[in-house]
């Protein structure tokens, strides 16, 4: 059963594959007809990957089981693995899933007995953002025409940041020349594989691609939180004027979202000239289709 959990354990062949099929539906290749059911659980608040998961869905022709997991069996004690198995009891093909615990898939798959749907991971705790990262890699691919060779930089909550996580590997992988900046307090000690840490205006004018992170508060602690000043930190770390005049003209600038105006880039940079913080937003819906068609490659019943 093909699931879709950890952009990083795909094949690259099919990574590029994945680019291109999202591409392919953005330029109006048409989705084939389907019966299957998906049911999307969000136990963590969403509005970019929820709804453009939704669009995704209803683009594929995707029948949808409407369930909140905060007011489901889930609050009377019952486990993930066995609301997953009923969902697959009463007809659900794929469950989207995003979850606060950090490889929350790992127990799932692990549980034996009834079968479950295929498993899409929508964002795990501070572990993986694979959705995310197809279509971070869908606007880069858009742009550039390649991965090899550009030089991109992660700026900002490294430690915290799933999507950095996935980020870092995949774009390594892919043989981009990848840094990190941001506070040092906040680089994980295993992103040192991936590229190197440097000061933010170190060879700036040169990168190609920078991705800003929002600053996660709901992940750092009290103390960090009580003393994090907005102002210090977006003079720090964040995308001013100056900063934006000395990239080149065809670098381009990203973002998870949502952006904390103000502290990761400056209020009238979100939508400047080289941000492409919106597009990727767009670029989301055909990634989680390219997503679920993938996932689902050999399930459709209308074949």
């Amino acid at each position: 059963m093909r699931h879709f959990l950890n952009i990083n354990a795909i094949d690259r062949t099919d990574v590029l594959k994945l680019v291109q099929s999202a591409l392919a539906f953005k330029a109006g290749k048409s989705a084939s007809p389907t019966n299957l059911t998906v049911a999307n659980l969000f136990f963590e608040n969403s509005t970019r990957t929820h709804s453009s998961f939704q669009m995704a869905e209803n683009k594929l022709g995707y029948h949808q089981i409407i369930l909140d997991p905060q007011t489901s069996s889930m609050s009377k004690g019952e486990s993930l693995a066995d609301t997953l198995k009923t969902l697959k009891a009463i007809g659900v093909d794929v469950a989207v899933i995003r979850h606060a615990v950090t490889d929350w898939y790992v127990p799932v798959l692990q549980t034996t007995g009834h079968a479950m749907p295929h498993l899409v991971n929508a964002g795990d705790g501070s572990g993986q953002h694979p959705s995310q990262s197809l279509l971070d890699l869908v606007t880069i691919y858009e742009e550039f025409g390649r991965f090899d060779g550009l030089n991109i930089r992660i700026v900002g909550d490294l430690l915290h940041s799933r999507v950095a996580r996935s980020n870092a590997e995949i774009l390594h992988q892919l043989g981009a020349n990848v840094t990190f900046s941001g506070p040092e307090s906040w680089l994980p000690a295993d992103f040192q594989q991936f590229g190197a840490f440097v000061a933010i205006d170190d060879d700036w004018a040169n990168q190609d691609v920078v991705m800003f992170l929002r600053v996660q508060h709901e992940r750092i602690t009290q103390t960090e939180n009580l003393s994090f000043s907005t102002k210090q930190y977006h003079e720090q770390f964040g995308l001013n004027q100056t900063r934006y005049a000395q990239l080149k003209q065809t670098a381009i600038i990203m973002h998870p979202a949502p952006v904390n105006r103000d502290v990761e880039i400056a209020d009238e940079l979100v939508e400047a000239p080289k941000s492409r913080i919106f597009e990727q937003m767009t670029n989301g819906v055909y990634a989680r289709m390219a997503i679920l068609e993938y996932t689902m490659e050999n399930e459709n019943a209308a074949d």
